[in-house]
């Protein structure tokens, strides 16, 4: 899958992760649709190193759940880091 799709799939995955994560957020959703295209984004990329990813597939539900993990564990990593 192009860049592009990653990017779109991480605006969706993003506001799917704050809602699927518990508890307050300390950013906004700017922070969070940010954070969602990088989850995008770098679970795109794990699955196709592990080659889990099929490019073709754009609709794949392996590429859903790789975007909103990725966005989640990003959320759960900035709470972490931005907490006072």
């Amino acid at each position: 899958m192009s860049w592009i799709g990653w990017i779109i799939f991480g605006l969706i995955a993003g506001a799917i992760a704050k809602a699927l994560r518990p508890g307050a957020d300390p950013g906004g959703w700017l922070i969070t649709i940010i954070l969602g295209i990088l989850g995008s984004i770098v679970g795109g990329w794990i699955g196709s190193l592990l080659g889990i990813v099929k490019s073709d597939s754009f609709w794949s539900p392996m590429n859903w759940i790789l975007s909103i993990v990725g966005a989640i564990v990003l959320l759960f990593i900035y709470a972490k880091v931005s907490k006072k």
